[in-house]
């Protein structure tokens, strides 16, 4: 929490985020548009902004986006602001809303967290049927190679997957890209949408960014913001302290 209030006390750095609040997954040379700065201070700025796990990056070809991460902002708003004004303040959908308006050739929804785990720890915990099952409730169940079939299948013995989809990218232990789909849409590619997980070392621990693209709309959206964090956090928690958080068994998206 300190990095955070750190990285709020500058105002350049309030003014990015402000940026990115109202068109997230913008490029540095787009962010740079709106400050009168060089690119260099821009940089530092940012860097300081991600070290705060306030904003996310995504790299797309030789671009490389910026998104907003208001879970640092909504813990704030949790501790010290929903107490006295809960009725009224709700930082945290006012900030989602803005996700909602990406464009489409954009990532829908990016969700960073870090993990005091190894990249392969993390990649077994999104892939290994069993611990799925205890984290997620649902067992995400394929062989991982690119072009296999993988499938969300409920723990209650029914067999039935919620989710279907297929492993586009399988690079272990550092990013997998998957499609999902609805099993009645499988075979309609235009209804499907696009998770990628990117596992990367930061300094002793992990930095795990999740991006959901191609949602089908403003429902999907919200199931998705409200569905990422908590399987998150149960994987965060399974990982370093051997058990997951109190849980439902969350479908992603809210199929």
């Amino acid at each position: 929490m300190d990095k955070v209030f750190k990285a709020l006390a500058d105002g350049t750095r309030r003014r990015l985020l402000d940026r990115l609040h109202e068109a997230n997954g913008q490029t540095l040379g787009e962010l740079c548009e709106h400050i009168d700065m060089t690119r260099q201070s821009v940089t530092q700025h940012l860097a300081l902004l991600e070290e705060a796990n306030l904003i996310g990056t995504v790299r797309r070809g030789r671009e490389k986006l910026h998104y907003l991460n208001p879970v640092p902002l909504h813990e704030i708003q949790e501790r010290w602001i929903d107490k006295f004004e809960r009725p009224r303040l709700r930082a945290l959908g006012a900030l989602k809303r803005r996700a909602e308006e990406a464009m489409s050739d954009k990532p829908s929804y990016v969700y960073v967290i870090y993990i005091e785990s190894t990249p392969g720890m993390v990649w077994d915990t999104l892939t290994d049927a069993d611990l799925t099952a205890g984290y997620w409730g649902h067992s995400n169940v394929s062989d991982w190679r690119p072009g296999s079939r993988w499938e969300h299948v409920r723990t209650d013995g029914s067999g039935v997957a919620d989710v279907v989809g297929a492993v586009e990218i399988s690079e272990r232990p550092t990013r997998l890209v998957t499609t999902w789909a609805a099993p009645e849409d499988a075979d309609r590619p235009e209804r499907h949408s696009r998770v990628t997980f990117d596992i990367q070392p930061h300094a002793d621990i992990v930095k795990l960014t999740v991006t959901h693209e191609n949602l089908g709309g403003e429902d999907e959206l919200r199931d998705v913001s409200a569905g990422w964090p908590a399987v998150l956090s149960n994987l965060k928690s399974l990982i370093e302290t051997g058990s997951p958080l109190p849980q439902e068994p969350w479908l992603v998206p809210g199929h």
